[in-house]
């Protein structure tokens, strides 16, 4: 296998345009995200790898061949003009985006869902999934306005769950909610203000958690529609929690009911 030692590589070039927005293509930075991605099945094109050091990692690699992926040896500077991260890992791979089945999120029965809407930070949104992942949720809903959890900066965040979870990100969230209320899914809006602790609120049967964005909360056309609004909980001089904590607190406490 030659080695590509050119920063000028087409490779290099696609992983630059979708790192800025321009390829819908993923980013795979690391061993970890990459079996995880071959494990959910997604279908890599390439994989560039600069050192395979371990008997795991050699594993990956073969398994990424065996799917019909291209390898392709690089330079350490090659690869870290492809990574987006100070201390490449060693490998990177670029993947297509799945596609989501909203009927996904609901499965199985009774649904938990956890939606965010307005979410900006993908590091939020990518601990968001792995929180819900954790828990046990059933799906996670993101509007336009979030964080891409298909980022690089999200799916590391994410430590693999967006491949294991259905994750939707659509623009008509809001009226994704209202059809799911429609079909007798109670949609549960946080509200730090007005909203019931989490502990004394039931959170059994089919649901979805909505989260606001941070700083903004969610807007008044969500907290009308909600068949209810919970908090968590907090001391009276504290203001407010970063958004994915409270998701996790959330999810967990519905878990915990359900239990």
């Amino acid at each position: 296998m030659s080695v590509v030692t050119s920063r000028q590589h087409p490779m290099v070039k696609q992983c630059r345009a979708i790192l800025r927005g321009d390829d819908a293509r993923l980013l795979l930075d690391g061993w970890h995200l990459l079996g995880d991605a071959l494990a959910a099945g997604l279908p890599i094109g390439w994989v560039a790898v600069a050192r395979k050091d371990t008997a795991t990692e050699r594993a990956v690699l073969d398994r990424a061949a065996a799917a019909g992926a291209r390898i392709l040896e690089v330079t350490g500077e090659v690869l870290d003009a492809m990574s987006p991260v100070r201390s490449a890992s060693g490998v990177v791979a670029v993947s297509d985006r799945p596609s989501v089945d909203p009927r996904a999120l609901l499965a199985p029965a009774p649904a938990l869902v956890l939606a965010a809407l307005g979410v900006q930070d993908p590091g939020n949104v990518g601990a968001l999934v792995r929180s819900a992942d954790a828990a046990g949720a059933t799906g996670v809903l993101l509007d336009e306005q979030a964080a891409d959890p298909w980022s690089w900066k999200a799916l590391r965040a994410s430590m693999g769950s967006t491949f294991r979870l259905p994750v939707l990100r659509e623009a008509s969230a809001i009226d994704r909610l209202r059809a799911w209320q429609h079909d007798g899914i109670r949609v549960i809006a946080t509200d730090p203000h007005d909203g019931v602790a989490m502990y004394a609120l039931g959170l059994t049967g089919p649901l979805v958690l909505v989260l606001g964005g941070e700083g903004a909360g969610l807007p008044a056309s969500v907290l009308t529609l909600s068949d209810a609004r919970v908090r968590v909980p907090m001391r009276p001089r504290v203001e407010s929690l970063n958004v994915a904590v409270a998701a996790a607190l959330l999810v967990y406490e519905a878990a915990r009911q359900r239990a």
